[in-house]
């Protein structure tokens, strides 16, 4: 085999190989002999076909795939000769092949640029956290108690109120005719809460156990029969239980039904959910001050092959209008992309980090908690998606190299109150910037795991 470097311009090298017409018929010819213990042709013994038999059926089908596994291990073989490591896929254009001839041809290929990680020296961050006023805990208490009255039957006689819990069976009609679905049985409404039909609960407020109530309403405009959308409909309803709420004592007993230990701990966890649900949120403003930070104090060739493949995955939804209209920005956030995950995979691959199957697999079990009822999906959807497992893996990695970095960098704490902290996410909302900040903060994911397969060619 021989190679030379014909081109080399940037981060892109052009390498015309060459292989000897003879290493080429040798592979041919060991093809064929393979092939000839194994096929069976009409007038010959099992194994005993002539060779030229066999060259004449079968070998422009054998010399395509010597051609194949050729170009495979010499391409292979030539950038790690030229200690190339490759940033996409390398393109190959033959130049002259055929049975007999040596086989030409000039690969492609761009390089990784190389990365010169720098010190944490004046890095620094923000990190914040909320503290839970106590009031918030106490309001939010008495949200879950609403949540979790109890209903209390009704003396015989006591017409129903706003707030009781109604109890009845419908038989429904449009024009005058029955249709699927017009009949209900045991159907349990709190009235005020306009749930069922629109304008449905308010007729149901002064009736009493045993009446029959005349009731009108029209059906959803989503109604499954389209010929049902939107219908006036008559409900004749016949009650069968009214009861009235009761809130519920917010003490240790409720605490308890609600799975806590006592009430002390029942408000330190909705005080650690509320603090949850603005950590993600923080600790994506904390991510982007990270990111912004490492690609102001890099410099790098981009591979273009890597942006136009980014590209590709940001507008493959897009109509081809689109794609022109804003084709300048997209590169930019492209470019932007790959820099920072060409960056944080250096961090990666340098300071050794890799991602477990159990970590994976733990990740997959939290998304399951977080989803009761839906386990089966959510594992059939991983089984059934490769490319989704590997994006999951992606993000664990890529949560890996921040997690470093916040570790080797000055990190300035900020204690916010709830209010402090949703003027913090709606600052890093606002329109004007939200595309470009999405970007950069999720990016990696995509970027980092087409890097890493790229590393290991």
């Amino acid at each position: 085999m021989k190679v030379e470097i014909k081109s080399k311009k940037s981060l892109r090298m052009v390498l015309s190989i060459t292989i000897d017409k003879k290493d080429i018929q040798l592979k041919l010819n060991e093809k064929l002999v393979k092939l000839q213990s194994e096929v069976s042709l009409k007038g010959f013994r099992p194994g005993k076909v002539p060779i030229g038999v066999i060259k004449s059926q079968f070998g422009k089908a054998v010399y395509g795939e010597v051609i194949d596994e050729v170009l495979k291990e010499s391409s292979t073989k030539a950038l790690e000769e030229k200690k190339i490591k490759t940033a996409g896929q390398p393109k190959i254009d033959l130049k002259t092949f055929g049975e007999g001839k040596d086989l030409n041809y000039e690969l492609q290929a761009d390089s990784m640029p190389e990365i010169k990680l720098k010190t944490f020296e004046n890095f620094k961050a923000t990190e914040f956290k909320v503290n839970i006023d106590n009031k918030i805990i106490e309001k939010k208490l008495k949200e879950i108690s609403l949540q979790h009255k109890h209903f209390t039957d009704k003396k015989d006689g006591e017409k129903s109120e706003n707030g009781d819990q109604v109890t009845f069976d419908y038989s429904a009609t449009v024009d005058g005719k029955k249709f699927e679905g017009s009949e209900g049985k045991s159907v349990q409404l709190e009235l005020g809460k306009d749930l069922f039909l629109k304008g449905f609960d308010v007729q149901l407020i002064g009736v009493k156990n045993n009446d029959i109530k005349i009731i009108d309403a029209n059906l959803p405009a989503n109604h499954p029969k389209k010929e049902l959308a939107n219908k006036k409909t008559k409900f004749e309803c016949k009650i069968i239980n009214i009861k009235k709420s009761k809130d519920s004592k917010i003490d240790n007993d409720f605490a308890k039904h609600m799975g806590a230990k006592d009430l002390v701990d029942l408000k330190k966890i909705i005080e650690s959910q509320i603090s949850s649900q603005y950590k993600q949120a923080l600790d994506s403003i904390t991510k982007k001050e990270i990111l912004d930070h490492l690609e102001k104090n890099y410099e790098l060739e981009i591979p273009q092959n890597l942006i136009e493949n980014e590209i590709s995955v940001m507008t493959q939804s897009l109509k081809k209008e689109d794609i022109e209209k804003h084709k300048s920005k997209n590169e930019k956030i492209a470019k932007e992309r790959v820099k920072i995950g060409l960056i944080l995979n250096e961090y990666g691959e340098k300071n050794n980090l890799t991602v477990t199957q159990v970590e994976i697999n733990s990740e997959i079990q939290k998304q399951i908690k977080g989803m009761p009822g839906q386990e089966k999906m959510v594992i059939d959807y991983y089984k059934k998606n490769p490319n989704a497992a590997q994006s999951l893996k992606g993000a664990i990695y890529e949560e890996k190299i921040i997690s470093l970095i916040k570790s080797k960098i000055k990190i300035l704490k900020k204690d916010l109150t709830i209010q402090e902290a949703e003027k913090e996410i709606s600052n890093f909302n606002k329109p004007n910037d939200n595309k470009t900040k999405s970007n950069k903060t999720k990016l990696v994911s995509k970027t980092k795991s087409e890097i890493k397969k790229i590393s290991k060619k």
